[in-house]
């Protein structure tokens, strides 16, 4: 069954996107974040190398692979200046997600913004009142707003994160952690 109130749910998550928050325009010193995390990036050295698709073959990439570890990725992207911030962490959590929103906050323009918006889901790191008193106690210009939940999708991040994963993760073919790191710094900068 489609949620009837939907609609007003997102609005509040959404509105930072259209440049207005509780029914007042956003100034001009004032932005907005959209921030999530993408777990579980695997480094799979395969045993066999990866072959380009060609004619008239399809890509081909060897089903057995060496497990090089895990790392979560986490992006925070400015949604009107097309800005990208990202962190690579061992895994996901308080402490990471608390890292991300430093390296931004402590950044020019959002250092001295009057406020800055933080779009995030409802993930375990960003979630509730709890999670809503700690990013305002280390920073106080800084506004959290959830989307509802079940509807993280309308998280611009999540654009982001589908274009990692089909053009900087995929195929998964990498010797350790620190090729991982280094394609996706790379992917950022570029």
């Amino acid at each position: 069954m489609r949620d009837p109130v939907l609609r007003p749910k997102a609005a509040r998550g959404l509105d930072p996107y259209a440049r207005t928050f509780d029914g007042a325009p956003l100034g001009a010193d004032e932005y907005a974040i959209s921030a999530d995390e993408k777990t579980s990036i695997q480094a799979r050295c395969r045993c066999h190398p990866t072959l380009a698709p060609g004619q008239p073959r399809a890509m081909r990439v060897n089903h057995e692979y060496d497990r090089g570890g895990a790392l979560a990725c986490l992006a925070a992207y400015d949604v009107h200046r097309a800005r990208v911030f990202g962190l690579c962490e061992p895994r996901t959590g308080i402490r990471p997600f608390m890292n991300l929103v430093t390296q931004v906050m402590t950044t020019e323009p959002y250092a001295s913004a009057r406020r800055v918006f933080r779009v995030v889901d409802n993930g375990s790191s960003h979630r509730g009142k709890k999670a809503i008193d700690r990013l305002t106690r280390g920073f106080p210009k800084a506004v959290m707003v959830h989307t509802p939940v079940h509807a993280s999708w309308t998280n611009q991040v999540e654009i982001f994160f589908s274009i990692v994963q089909r053009k900087v993760v995929s195929p998964n073919d990498f010797t350790d952690l620190s090729e991982v790191r280094d394609r996706l710094r790379a992917f950022e900068d570029r």
